[in-house]
């Protein structure tokens, strides 16, 4: 056996709207294939939300693969607070 570590094939996503634009993940490629559809959990204002993100252009940059991924509100917890909660300011 050999001591060398064998790593997972992995992808790295790009969220390139909603409200985790800008940011990044890794995932693995099950079977060689990226996830068509993911879900992601953030804080929205100390709350827990659920969001679903769709895949879109796929590249290779300096040997690894990139995805971007698109929101889609429509399935997504909703992003905007309540505005009867923000107009109960202190």
């Amino acid at each position: 056996m050999s001591d060398a570590q064998q790593n997972e094939p992995e992808y790295i996503v790009e969220y390139v709207d909603g409200p985790l634009a800008g940011t990044t993940d890794r995932r693995i490629l099950i079977d060689g294939a990226v996830d068509e559809r993911i879900g992601a959990i953030a804080a929205v204002e100390g709350l827990e939300s659920v969001f679903w993100y769709v895949a879109g252009e796929e590249r290779t940059v300096n040997g690894e693969k990139y995805v971007q991924y698109h929101f889609d509100a429509p399935d997504s917890d909703p992003v905007e607070a309540d505005r009867e909660e923000e107009s109960l300011e202190p």
